[in-house]
C-alpha cells in the first residue's frame, strides 16, 4: 500500500488505456486481476488482523478482483467469506469465480462481519446502485468495526466524485494501478476514508498529481531577508483582510513584508508599513506582489488592481480582486500570475463552472494564462499547459473567515521566495492544510497565519 501523496492521478478513461497498453504487450486482464486480488488480500491481512473478513463481489472485473483476494485470505488461513450483488459476466471475472471454493452467499440476505470489503463496482460505474443493493451495503458498513472500499467506494462517479446515490463512509480505500479523481474530489473523497494506492504494474503518467509535501529547505547560511523574499500586500477597504495576509506571509517563511497603504494598529511589528503609491509599487525588491484580501470593489479598488497589474511583479490576486477583471485581460500579462478563487470567486471571473472541478480549473487556468488556485473543500491548482495538481485532504475547520486570506499570504510568500508558480501554489496550499490540521478544531484565521512557522517545521 503507497500513500497517494505526489502520485499520478488518472481519470477512468486514462485509467482503461493504462491497462489496454500492458495488454498490448502480452499480459492478460487475468494477470492484472491476480496482481490486484494479492494486493488487496495483502492489505486486508494488514488491516484486518485475525477479525472475520467479509468481501462484496460485484458481476464485473472489480467482483473478480474480490474473488481473488478472498482465495488468497483463505489460503493463507484467515476467516473469510464472499457475497455476491450478481454472477460474473466477464471472462476474467469467471475465471477468478473459479478459484474461490467456499460459498458465495446472497448480498441481501448476508450477515454482516468485523471487516467489510466492498468489490462491488469500482472504476468507471456510471449510474446508481439499484435499492437493494445499495441497502445491503449501507446496512453491512454500518454494522463493520472496518470497512475497505476496492478501487473506490461502490456508487461514486470515477471523474467527478460525485454520489450517484446513498454511498457510506468507508475508513480505508484501495486505489488499484493510480488515484483517481473521486479519491480527491469532495463530496466522494469523504466517502473514501484513507486512500492507498496498490501497483498493479500498468504505466500511470499523467500531467495530475495529487497534492504532496513541498521540499522546505532552510535558508542558507548566507541568506538575507531579501534573498528570502519580499512580500508587498495592497490593503483594501477591509485592513484585517490585507494585515492576515501579510502575516500569514511572515509565518510562511517570507524574509521580508511589506503592507501597502493606511497604517493598521496592533499590526507586528516586523511588518513594515508604507504608503501605497507608484514608487512603492514599483520597488524592485519586491518578489511577489499580493493584491485582493478585503480590496473592496468600487473605484478606487479597481485603481488599486490596475496599478498593480501595471507593475511586472510576479502577482497573486485573491478575494475582491477576482470580480473586478478579466480572464482575457489577465492573458495579456507577462509577469507571473497566481489565482486563488473559491466558488463564488471563480464563477465571477470564468463563469459558473460545468463539469467537473479539475476540468474547469485547467480551462480556467489557459483562459487567464495563470496558474488558477481552486479553492475549496477539495483544491484544484491548475496551470496553462495541462499539469494540475489536486488536494483533498484539509479540515473542514477551514471553513471560517479569513483562511482564504492566510492561504493568498502563504502562497505569496512561497512565490516571492523563488518557487516556480505551479510549485509556490501547490507549497502554499499544502502548508495551509498542515497548519490547519495541527490546530485542530475551531480555531481563527489569526491563529492559522501563526500555525505556518510550525508546519513549514
Amino acid at each position: 500500500m503507497i500513500p497517494i501523496a505526489g502520485t499520478p492521478v488518472l481519470t477512468a478513461a486514462e485509467m482503461r488505456a493504462a491497462e489496454a497498453a500492458v495488454i498490448a504487450t502480452g499480459i492478460s486482464v487475468d494477470t492484472l486481476m491476480q496482481r490486484a486480488g494479492a494486493g488487496i488480500a495483502d492489505a486486508v491481512r494488514r488491516l484486518a488482523g485475525v477479525n472475520e473478513v467479509l468481501i462484496l463481489c460485484g458481476p464485473g472485473n472489480n467482483g473478480g478482483d474480490g474473488y481473488v483476494a478472498a482465495a488468497r485470505l483463505h489460503a493463507a488461513g484467515r476467516m473469510v467469506r464472499v457475497a455476491a450483488s450478481a454472477e460474473p459476466h466477464t471472462p476474467a471475472a469467471i475465471a477468478a469465480r473459479a478459484l474461490w471454493t467456499g460459498a458465495v452467499e446472497p448480498l441481501t440476505t448476508v450477515s454482516p462481519a468485523p471487516v467489510l470489503v466492498d468489490a462491488l463496482f469500482g472504476t468507471g460505474l456510471s449510474r446508481a446502485l439499484d435499492s437493494d443493493t445499495s441497502d445491503a451495503l449501507g446496512r453491512l458498513v454500518a454494522k463493520a468495526n472496518l470497512a475497505i472500499a476496492v478501487d473506490l467506494p461502490s456508487g461514486v462517479s470515477t471523474d467527478d466524485g460525485a454520489l450517484l446515490g446513498d454511498v457510506p463512509a468507508f475508513h480505508a480505500t484501495l486505489a488499484l494501478g493510480a488515484a483517481k479523481p473521486a479519491h480527491l474530489l469532495q463530496p466522494a473523497a469523504a466517502r473514501c476514508g484513507v486512500v492507498r494506492m496498490i501497483p498493479i504494474g500498468v504505466g500511470t503518467e499523467s500531467a495530475v498529481h495529487a497534492l504532496a509535501r513541498p521540499d522546505f529547505a532552510a535558508p542558507p547560511m548566507d541568506a538575507h531577508k531579501f534573498t528570502r523574499g519580499m512580500v508587498a500586500v495592497v490593503r483594501g477597504r477591509m485592513a484585517g483582510a490585507a494585515q492576515l495576509a501579510a502575516r500569514a506571509a511572515m509565518h510562511a517563511g517570507a524574509g521580508y513584508v511589506e503592507l501597502l497603504g493606511a497604517t493598521i494598529p496592533g499590526a507586528p511589528h516586523a511588518l513594515v508599513r508604507r504608503r501605497c503609491d507608484a514608487e512603492a509599487l514599483a520597488d524592485p525588491r519586491i518578489t511577489a506582489l499580493l493584491i485582493g484580501p478585503g480590496l473592496g470593489r468600487n473605484d478606487e479598488a479597481r485603481a488599486l488592481l490596475d496599478q498593480a497589474l501595471a507593475t511586472d511583479h510576479p502577482l497573486v490576486i485573491d478575494g475582491d480582486a477576482l470580480h473586478l477583471i478579466s480572464p482575457e485581460r489577465l492573458a495579456e500579462r507577462n509577469a507571473p500570475l497566481i489565482l486563488t478563487p473559491h466558488a463564488g470567486e471563480f464563477a465571477a471571473l470564468f463563469g459558473a463552472p460545468t463539469g467537473n472541478k479539475l476540468a474547469a480549473a485547467r480551462d480556467a487556468a489557459v483562459r487567464a494564462q495563470a496558474i488558477v488556485v481552486f479553492k475549496g473543500p477539495a483544491t484544484v491548482i491548475a496551470a496553462p499547459d495541462g499539469q494540475a495538481i489536486m488536494a483533498g485532504e484539509a479540515t473542514s475547520w477551514l471553513s471560517t473567515a479569513g483562511t482564504g486570506d492566510v492561504l493568498a499570504g502563504a502562497i505569496a510568500a512561497m512565490l516571492a521566495g523563488g518557487h516556480a508558480q505551479l510549485d509556490a501554489a501547490a507549497a502554499g496550499v499544502w502548508l495551509h492544510a498542515e497548519a490547519a490540521r495541527r490546530l485542530g478544531p475551531a480555531f481563527i484565521a489569526d491563529e492559522l497565519a501563526t500555525a505556518l512557522s510550525g508546519a513549514r517545521a
